[in-house]
């Protein structure tokens, strides 16, 4: 009975020692494994992405960079002159064909491809005489194969060459007087005043006041 008693002491302990082996060996492997907060932890040295653009339009922009002045900028920062003929924006800019004072023949979806500006002008009004020689230096600082400028007068066409070339005129004049023109050139009532028309051929904005160089170019450079 004794000896049963013994053996039976030795079988439980061995038991109970094989049971706390079993425990710590799946304890270690259990250890091994990462749980799901390590798991998500970056190694050293992995740099984190942070806040990445879900937009593509918006990534794109991040990368080739947007225009300096916005159109909208633009307006808003305007002094000597403001918006007109707004539900023209965006449209196709009707075309028209005219001589200018020298002979030549103007066709405005001839010039496809470049900036156009269509300036409305008077030798006798103030404002458009003080935005005569922004245009002439606008000219020289920019090729004629990124800009046209058109100079639109309802005046006589001896007395616009007359001014033009006492003034140093480097771009074309041209004489509207008794030519019909579509609108919304027809309905152009103040002077100064100009179409700006980009290079696909649509208005890209209509303004009426004196433009002056700096004005033109954050209207050129506007998205």
């Amino acid at each position: 009975m004794a000896v049963w008693n013994k053996s039976t002491i030795y079988w439980v302990t061995g038991l109970v020692l094989a049971f706390m082996v079993g425990l710590a060996f799946l304890n270690g492997c259990k250890r091994e494994q990462p749980g799901p907060e390590e798991s998500a932890s970056p190694a050293a040295g992995t740099a984190t992405p942070v806040d990445a653009p879900r937009d593509p339009i918006a990534a794109a922009r991040g990368l080739f960079g947007e225009s300096n002045t916005s159109l909208q900028k633009a307006i808003d920062e305007a002094k000597t002159w403001g918006p007109t003929f707004d539900p023209w924006r965006g449209k196709i800019a009707p075309d028209f064909t005219l001589t200018d004072i020298d002979g030549n023949v103007h066709t405005l979806s001839g010039y496809r491809g470049r900036n156009v500006l269509v300036v409305f002008w008077a030798t006798w009004i103030g404002a458009s005489k003080l935005e005569v020689p922004e245009l002439v230096e606008l000219r020289k600082s920019v090729g004629q194969d990124k800009l046209t400028i058109l100079a639109l007068s309802r005046e006589d066409a001896a007395l616009l060459k007359n001014y033009a070339g006492k003034n140093g005129l480097n771009y074309p004049v041209l004489s509207i007087a008794g030519a019909t023109l579509p609108s919304p050139y027809a309905d152009v009532q103040d002077v100064p005043s100009a179409f700006f028309i980009d290079p696909e051929g649509r208005i890209k904005l209509a303004t009426t006041g004196m433009l002056l160089r700096s004005d033109i170019g954050k209207i050129l450079d506007a998205s």
